[in-house]
C-alpha cells in the first residue's frame, strides 16, 4: 500500500493536545463574546477560518525538514522587512495603528510573520557562530538585526509588538550566554531612553497612561478603566465562574476588547478559577513538550528554534495575562491560541508547524 503523503506517526501528540485544549477555551470564550455582540457568531466564524488555514500550515510545515528553514531564513527575514515597509505605505489603519493589509474583507498583520522570520534568522546566526556567543560582534550584530524590524513596527506605531521582537532577541541572547557587561550596557541604555522619554519626548497623555498603570485607581473612568474592569471580571468568577454566556462584565459590555486583549478575563469570569487552571495546564503541557524536544535537539539551529518558539509564546502569555491582572501595561498583545485574531493565530500555527518539523525529524522518538 502506498504511504499517505502526510506522515502523522512522528508528530508530538501531547504538544498538539495542549494546543487543542487552549484553542477550545479560546473558541468558547470568543463565541461567548459573540453572544454579547449579537453578531451571529461572526467572530467565531472568522476565527475558525484562520484555524483551518493554520491547521493546513502545520500539516505542511511538519513534513518539511528543518534544513529548509535554515537555508531560507534570510529570505524570510528580508520578506518580513519588505512587508513592514509596504504596510507603512499601503497599509490600513486599525485602532490608530497602520499595521494591517486589508484584502477582500480579510486583514493581515505582517508583524506576526516577522516574529517567525526573526526567530529563524536569529537561530541561523546562533548555529553559524559555533557557540562563540560572548563577543561584541554577536551581541551587537544580532541586536542590529532585531532593531531594524523593531523600528519599522514602532513607526506604525505598535509598541507592544516591537517589544515582543526585542524580548525574543533578549531571550535567545541570554539563553546562549553573553557577557555581563553587555547586559549591563543594555540595562543602562533602557534607563537612559526611559528618562529621555519621560522628561523630553512623552506627551502629557502618555505620562498619564504610565501613571494609570502604576495606580489604575487614580483614573478609574479613564486610563485605568480597562484594567479595573478586567480585575472585577476575574475576581467575580470565583471557583467555577458565572457560566458560559453569563458573565456580566462580558455580556453587558463593561469589559473592552474582550475577544483579544482581555479574553483571559472572560475565561476567569465565566469559567472561574477552574477554567484558568485548565488553561495553565494546557500551557504547561506545551512548555513541557517543547523543553523535552529542545533537550533532544541535534544541533544549535533546532535547539534555538525550539527555545525561541517557547520564548515567543511565554513572552506573549506573560504580557497578555500580566496586563489583564494590572501588573504589566496593556500593549495589545494577544494570548496565544486563545485570543481572537487571524494573523496571530496563523503565526502561532506556523511556530507549531516548525516545532513539529523538528519533532518529526529528530532521531530517537523516546522524547
Amino acid at each position: 500500500m502506498q504511504k499517505f503523503f502526510f506522515d502523522f506517526q512522528f508528530l508530538d501528540w501531547p504538544l498538539i493536545g495542549g494546543i487543542v485544549g487552549a484553542l477550545s477555551l479560546g473558541l468558547l470564550s470568543i463565541s461567548s463574546v459573540d453572544l454579547s455582540f449579537a453578531d451571529n457568531f461572526g467572530l467565531l466564524k472568522r476565527q475558525l477560518v484562520a484555524l483551518v488555514i493554520g491547521a493546513i500550515i502545520v500539516l505542511i510545515f511538519s513534513q518539511i525538514h528543518p534544513e529548509f528553514f535554515r537555508a531560507t531564513s534570510r529570505s524570510w527575514y528580508f520578506v518580513g522587512i519588505a512587508l513592514l515597509v509596504a504596510v507603512l505605505i499601503f497599509g490600513h489603519t486599525i485602532r490608530g495603528t497602520r499595521g494591517w493589509f486589508s484584502i477582500a474583507g480579510f486583514s493581515f498583520q505582517p508583524v506576526e510573520f516577522v516574529k517567525v522570520a526573526l526567530l529563524l534568522v536569529l537561530a541561523r546566526i546562533i548555529d553559524k557562530r559555533g557557540r562563540t556567543f560572548r563577543t561584541g560582534l554577536f551581541f551587537f550584530g544580532t541586536a542590529l538585526i532585531t532593531i531594524i524590524p523593531m523600528a519599522l513596527v514602532m513607526l506604525q506605531p505598535d509598541l507592544g509588538s516591537a517589544l515582543v521582537l526585542g524580548a525574543l532577541w533578549l531571550w535567545l541572547v541570554v539563553f546562549v550566554g553573553t557577557k555581563r557587561a553587555f547586559l549591563l550596557f543594555l540595562i543602562g541604555s533602557f534607563i537612559a531612553v526611559g528618562l529621555l522619554g519621560w522628561f523630553v519626548l512623552f506627551k502629557p497623555y502618555q505620562k498619564e497612561r504610565l501613571i494609570s498603570f502604576v495606580r489604575p485607581q487614580s483614573d478609574p473612568l479613564g486610563a485605568g478603566y480597562n484594567v479595573q474592569q478586567s480585575i472585577i471580571a476575574i475576581g467575580s468568577g470565583g471557583w467555577f465562574g458565572a457560566g458560559y454566556g453569563y458573565g456580566s462584565q462580558n455580556q453587558l459590555n463593561f469589559l473592552p476588547e474582550r475577544q483579544t486583549d482581555f479574553v483571559f478575563s472572560v475565561i476567569g469570569e465565566e469559567l472561574g478559577f477552574v477554567g484558568i487552571l485548565g488553561l495553565f495546564a494546557c500551557y504547561g503541557i506545551i512548555g513541557w513538550r517543547l523543553t523535552r524536544r529542545a533537550m533532544a535537539a541535534r544541533d544549535d539551529f533546532t535547539l534555538s528554534l525550539l527555545i525561541g518558539v517557547l520564548g515567543l509564546w511565554l513572552i506573549q502569555i506573560t504580557v497578555n495575562i500580566g496586563g489583564t491582572l494590572g501588573v504589566l501595561p496593556i500593549t495589545g498583545i494577544t494570548l496565544p491560541f486563545v485570543s481572537y485574531g487571524g494573523s496571530s493565530l496563523i503565526m502561532n500555527f506556523m511556530l507549531l508547524g516548525i516545532a513539529e518539523s523538528v519533532a518529526a525529524h529528530q532521531i530517537g522518538s523516546g522524547h
